[in-house]
């Protein structure tokens, strides 16, 4: 944070898909000037075969009011991404539990530029803890109806998430608990 409370993001280099940090701003100015950074997303899946999908709330800075499958966000300056994935699963969802790594790959579009470190995770069964400010509501939806519906290019379903699942080979399948 910087003495006026401003979040602070740590910048990659876009050249890199290790993770180089090469500075620092807020995170308005990162919106502002879609600079590049990192963030992380979290797939969550039950033990038979379903995905937890949600809409964001309308007041998200980026894609208020579409639907997602990942929990996630910006990772903060100094922190590790697994560090950002672990926080956000638990903030957005009220989940504490083991992370996969499944993707790492630089996403961009008009809104947005960065290095997403993507996860899942599996869900023990517990309740669930939306976070209000962030999740609407939320859903398990079959993964291969989730995917179905991702053909649907007028569902309106964030296009960062869409993009990473689409490189994710066979995310729809069931992997089975590691």
């Amino acid at each position: 944070m910087t003495a006026t409370g401003e979040e602070l993001v740590d910048l990659y280099d876009p050249t890199d898909s290790e993770g180089l940090v090469t500075g620092c701003a807020s995170r308005a100015e990162v919106r502002a000037r879609n600079l590049p950074h990192a963030a992380t997303g979290v797939l969550l899946r039950d033990g038979r075969g379903k995905v937890f999908v949600h809409r964001r709330t309308d007041t998200k800075d980026v894609n208020p009011g579409a639907h997602d499958c990942f929990a996630g966000g910006v990772v903060a300056a100094g922190e590790d991404p697994l560090t950002a994935a672990r926080r956000e699963l638990r903030e957005e969802l009220g989940v504490g539990a083991a992370l996969q790594p499944v993707l790492r790959r630089w996403y961009r579009d008009e809104t947005t530029h960065y290095l997403a470190f993507v996860h899942q995770a599996w869900w023990d069964g517990t309740p669930l803890v939306l976070q209000a400010s962030e999740v609407a509501h939320g859903w398990w939806e079959d993964a291969v109806v989730l995917r179905e519906r991702l053909a649907d290019p007028a569902w309106p379903f964030v296009p960062d998430t869409r993009a990473l699942l689409q490189a994710w080979p066979g995310w729809w399948q069931d992997p089975g608990r590691p």
